[in-house]
């Protein structure tokens, strides 16, 4: 069940297409969204001081921080000022009671990853920009942290898309903690699906008999999903995978995140890292 929606705004020009997302999610599970604008401590986002710089310089370097500070954190709330106007949603800061979508607005003061764990802890759905779209430098930190220290599923949105994450969902199944976990974050929105397909790598890793037995499992939700195996050689899973999906024309990717080791996948790559550098469609990740 996705009661509420966290999405961390920077106030960078490209949050618009995933704050945009965010709203489409919330209508479509009539949820509400939290925005969240973290603002650093002046202090801690520059530089590491050197010895030798005088009073004056330190002052400087503090001052120019916090006026980026505040312009990033003006941005922001534009930003979300203009999108409550343009998805004609009501703000609202406390639950009605009625099941509908609101919106509301927070501002916290600290390190974004830390302050976006901790509330991301009391959300349902945290939902960030993928890296590397973006010269925003804080977007590979939020997602970090969103994935490996909320505890919470995480819709990563690349630039564009589709309108929709609930027509034709794809789901990458290889029976782990993590895949399951994805699922289980995705149900509600696999029982609104119009289609959907259960992929799985016939490779040495993973059995491709595993995918019928999440089929089984999703009948019970009223879900009815395809199954698909296809052959991937070691390291080609992760290419193989997204052509699958862009032959099943998904509009979402249900995935675990990083099912073995992070720090093996970070130097020699792996499904989690390939999927997040290329797919042109929503993920939605547990780790």
């Amino acid at each position: 069940m996705v009661n509420t929606i966290l999405c961390p705004l920077s106030g960078a020009p490209e949050n618009e297409g995933t704050l945009d997302k965010a709203y489409s999610v919330a209508k479509d599970l009539k949820s509400h969204l939290e925005v969240l604008h973290v603002e650093p401590e002046a202090k801690e986002s520059i530089p590491l001081l050197g010895e030798g710089m005088s009073v004056s310089m330190v002052e400087d370097m503090i001052g120019m921080a916090e006026k980026e500070a505040r312009s990033r954190a003006d941005s922001a709330r534009a930003m979300f000022d203009a999108s409550v106007i343009r998805h004609g949603v009501d703000v609202a800061d406390k639950p009605s009671g009625e099941r509908k979508v609101t919106v509301s607005w927070r501002h916290e003061h600290g390190r974004e990853d830390e302050v976006l764990a901790r509330i991301g802890r009391l959300n349902d759905l945290i939902v960030v920009a993928r890296p590397g779209d973006s010269d925003d430098v804080l977007t590979p930190m939020t997602l970090n942290a969103a994935i490996f220290e909320s505890g919470r599923p995480v819709l990563v949105v690349p630039p564009g898309g589709t309108a929709s994450i609930r027509k034709r969902v794809a789901i990458s199944w290889n029976g782990s903690v993590q895949s399951a976990r994805a699922v289980s974050a995705a149900v509600r929105i696999l029982e609104q699906a119009e289609a959907v397909m259960v992929l799985t790598a016939d490779s040495f890793r993973t059995s491709g008999a595993r995918g019928t037995e999440l089929a089984s499992y999703l009948e019970w939700h009223g879900v009815k999903p395809d199954t698909q195996i296809f052959e991937a050689s070691a390291g080609s899973v992760g290419p193989r995978l997204l052509e699958e999906c862009e032959k099943f024309g998904a509009d979402l990717l249900v995935s675990g995140a990083y099912t073995h080791s992070r720090m093996r996948q970070l130097i020699l790559g792996g499904v989690t890292k390939h999927v997040l550098g290329h797919a042109k469609i929503p993920m939605l990740m547990a780790h």
